[in-house]
């Protein structure tokens, strides 16, 4: 059944407000945490810069092919689209090329899947020049998976310069320029790579310690990063603030200078696309020496973003790296600056506020513990079973 209008205010009308209205849709699989997911959908569409009008939400077992969401459920979204004045539908799934085509048929709306709306925000978020070609990397390789015949007009293009010759349809062309443009922005990308990859030896060479914040979008990454070398990081209480890699330089007693990377934050189903696009970005992720794993302590989804990230470091091949669990927004939680150690003795986890300035002590002697360790061969990792132990019901009073 669906629901409408969940929050009454947001279905009123505002003729004052000129952003694109949009209904969001949901359906129910039978996951734990499908409501927050599609909370998350919420943010994300504002992130977008959409304003959200209604909810459509159901449940099913499994999607169904045409529709995704079975033709009745479809004009249920029709009707409550046209109720609210909708500029168009967003799912908070991953629809295929004709499952999308299917529903805009229906519905008489474009419809926007989870993936296009991440995607679409890291568009609008990125700055450097590297952000900006990973973006469009990752926007092109989902655009080939739409190109298919049903979409395009398969008009017969003529011959002429730059192009195959005479007789080759529009969906050809738009193929054969999506992958020439694809095949540019990877060269660009693997010589920013290779710069990067010669500062990163250069640091090796030095015996600099290496740190990589990482965490789920908006656990306060950036603001932890700006607290720990009083620099003046792009932090926001929004999602997906930070896209590019920040790097600098720390001095924790004795230890001496370790390098600091902030990098993107993580996101449930985190687009592949986009993953692929970051690897280089992600680099210094994969050959940091201990990740400092940033959750809001204040988040009810905490656990479940704690098993995003670390999926995500499944992925890129960065599970196996030591790992310090930072509880963020300690303040915000009710909770003092504390830090807890495993059963090996080494901090594992710290409890603190970045914005208030609380507990970086602990996190810095916890550091500086994990350097000692690295350079006497020590080093203590936490992987795959210390999400269990994070996530899990004996979790302390987090």
């Amino acid at each position: 059944m669906g629901e409408f209008g969940v929050r009454g205010a947001r279905g009123a009308k505002n003729t004052h407000d000129e952003r694109a209205r949009a209904l969001i849709v949901g359906v129910d699989f039978g996951s734990s945490d499908f409501a927050d997911s599609f909370d998350e959908l919420e943010l994300l569409a504002g992130t977008a810069g959409a304003q959200v009008v209604g909810r459509v939400s159901g449940k099913r077992s499994t999607p169904d092919p045409k529709h995704f969401v079975g033709s009745g459920k479809a004009e249920e979204i029709k009707l409550a689209a046209s109720a609210e004045h909708c500029d168009l539908v967003m799912f908070n799934h991953a629809l295929s090329p004709a499952q999308q085509r299917n529903l805009e048929q229906v519905i008489g709306l474009r419809v926007i899947d989870r993936t296009s709306l991440i995607l679409d925000i890291f568009a609008q978020r990125a700055q450097s020049h590297e952000g900006k070609i990973q973006v469009e990397l990752a926007q092109l390789q989902h655009l080939s998976t739409r190109l298919v015949r049903g979409w395009t007009h398969l008009e017969r293009q003529k011959g002429g310069i730059g192009l195959r010759g005479p007789g080759e349809t529009q969906l050809e062309t738009d193929r054969r320029l999506i992958g020439e443009r694809v095949k540019q922005l990877r060269i660009k990308l693997g010589k920013l790579q290779a710069q990067r990859d010669t500062q990163r030896r250069a640091r090796e060479r030095r015996g600099t310690f290496s740190v990589s914040l990482i965490g789920y979008t908006n656990a306060g990454k950036s603001t932890l990063f700006n607290a720990l070398t009083r620099a003046r990081a792009y932090a926001a209480d929004q999602l997906f603030a930070t896209l590019d890699t920040t790097t600098r330089r720390i001095w924790i007693d004795g230890v001496g200078q370790v390098v600091l990377s902030d990098t993107v934050g993580f996101i449930r189903e985190l687009p592949t696309q986009l993953v692929e696009a970051f690897k280089a970005t992600l680099e210094e992720t994969i050959h940091a020496d201990l990740l400092l794993h940033v959750v809001d302590a204040a988040s009810p989804s905490r656990h479940a973003q704690i098993d995003a990230v670390n999926s995500v470091l499944r992925e890129i091949g960065a599970a196996d790296i030591s790992q310090i669990v930072v509880y963020n927004k300690a303040d915000a939680a009710g909770l003092d600056p504390e830090a807890s150690r495993n059963m090996d003795g080494s901090i594992d986890r710290v409890v603190l506020s970045a914005r208030m300035g609380a507990g970086l002590d602990l996190l810095r002697a916890a550091i500086a513990e994990r350097a000692d360790a690295s350079r006497l061969g020590g080093m203590q990792f936490v992987g795959d079973n210390a999400v269990e132990e994070l996530s899990g019901d004996s979790d302390p009073p987090l």
